[in-house]
């Protein structure tokens, strides 16, 4: 097996002959990965089945299908992108051209989490490679049959002096962030985050950190309780709740707390059954200890429905709970599983006001058909991104940059936003060699100092 520091090496030498400037070959490699994933669908689904029993529809849904759809929107836009810019010249350059030509930063390092083993690894990588950058991902020792089938595929359809998959846990992860990559692109906790960004700084690597928090999710009085009750559960239990960008608590207006609770109850019996551990589009918490965090934060005097857990399987059931406050457990962190407090609010002020004194979540979610609740809330509160009267869904589009901001983390990816990140604009500007103006020339006068005090003014 190649030493991490051999395959780096190795990398910096393949990115030093300039093949991955060439767009053509961007968009070989791109179609590359697109046939891995076509052609190996099946064994991908099973290796996160086997991981936590996730459903195929998931897998494919909110994995597979959302990569092979990135992947296409970058074949077709790549050459595109990549143009040089013109830009508009100004006076004090007159004359002048003046352009942005993007490069690739070069020797790129993906670390991947667990939670979506096989999109966090490659959606990533699409940008590196669209962008002309070699890679190293580095997927999560917690999902080891994803990660050892990702290893096996990447290996037998890419140069390792192009990509190459280091599996192993925090060693690997250490050694690697030793290293002088010339861009890191991390996904997992916020804590994790400053780990990664106090790595990068011994190097000046430039990082991307796609990290998380306690996303909020406001049910106003005027939504469609219903529906909206559908979605919000659908996107908090999607992946047993293991997902950065699930609502994370609730808040819903005082007076429609009990009636939209109701709502809620069906939401879950419609989607998961009767008995959701009986139901095969229920997936599990990733592993023990995740399982043993998640259980503590369970109050059974509270919980309105769900609550029921199985350690054998790493079960637990889609769980409300109610009457909750900010001093509960389950307020205190990010969840990240199948719990889903409600609290509630007596005015939009007090709401924005109390989201606003915590720190900035990765995702907010309003659901209203009041337009000055609407542009109240997404004008007062500062979040990485989010959506009205839906959940998660979001990531989905390729227009919408997808990236944190505060604690929840900085720099944006998915669609043009993943080949910007991966790569540096350089500014230029270009002047003939006549007239060659003799104002900026000393010696200065009077009349000098005018003319640049009309120029720049």
């Amino acid at each position: 097996m190649i030493a991490p520091e051999q395959i780096l090496e190795q990398q910096r030498a393949f990115f030093a002959s300039g093949k991955t400037k060439d767009i053509s070959f961007r968009i070989k490699q791109l179609e590359t990965l697109r046939k891995l994933l076509q052609v190996n669908e099946k064994a991908l689904i099973e290796a996160v089945h086997q991981d936590f029993k996730k459903p195929p529809f998931e897998t494919y849904g909110t994995e597979i299908g959302l990569v092979l759809s990135e992947l296409s929107f970058a074949i077709k836009n790549v050459e595109s992108w990549a143009k040089p810019q013109s830009v508009s010249s100004s006076l004090v350059n007159f004359p002048s051209k003046n352009y942005m030509l993007t490069e690739p930063y070069g020797n790129a390092l993906i670390i991947s989490p667990w939670n979506y083993p096989v999109m966090l690894a490659l959606l990533p990588l699409v940008g590196a490679l669209a962008a002309g950058n070699t890679a190293v991902i580095k997927p999560s020792e917690l999902t080891p049959n994803t990660s050892a089938v990702l290893e096996e595929l990447i290996r037998s359809h890419f140069e390792t002096e192009l990509v190459s998959v280091i599996e192993g846990g925090v060693e690997e992860s250490q050694l690697l962030l030793s290293l002088p990559f010339n861009y890191i692109f991390f996904t997992g906790s916020t804590r994790v985050g400053k780990i990664i960004m106090k790595a990068a700084a011994e190097n000046l690597t430039p990082v991307t950190l796609e990290l998380g928090g306690k996303s909020p999710c406001i049910v106003d009085a005027s939504a469609n309780l219903e529906i909206s009750a559908k979605r919000i559960v659908w996107g908090k239990f999607v992946n047993a709740g293991q997902t950065c960008v699930a609502p994370d608590y609730l808040m819903v207006e005082r007076g429609i707390k009990e009636e939209f609770t109701g709502y809620l109850e069906q939401a879950i019996t419609q989607l998961y059954g009767e008995d959701p551990e009986q139901s095969p589009d229920y997936p599990r918490v990733i592993n023990r200890d995740h399982f043993d965090r998640l259980s503590t934060l369970i109050d059974p005097e509270k919980v309105i429905t769900g609550g029921q857990t199985n350690a054998e399987s790493n079960y637990i059931a889609p769980t409300i709970m109610t009457d909750i406050t900010w001093d509960d457990p389950v307020m205190q962190d990010e969840i990240f599983g199948p719990i889903l407090p409600v609290l509630e609010y007596q005015s939009v002020d007090d709401c924005i006001q109390t989201i606003n004194s915590y720190p900035r979540p990765l995702a907010l979610y309003l659901f209203c058909s009041d337009a000055q609740i609407e542009q109240k809330v997404l004008n007062e509160v500062s979040f990485g991104g989010g959506a009205v009267n839906d959940t998660i869904a979001q990531l989905g589009n390729h227009h919408l940059s997808f990236g944190g901001v505060g604690a929840s983390g900085f720099g944006s990816y998915h669609g043009k936003a993943s080949f910007d990140s991966f790569s540096h604009k350089k500014s230029v500007m270009k002047k003939p060699f006549w007239p060659d103006i003799p104002v900026r020339y000393a010696p200065y006068d009077d009349l000098k100092l005018n003319l640049v005090k009309k120029v720049l003014k």
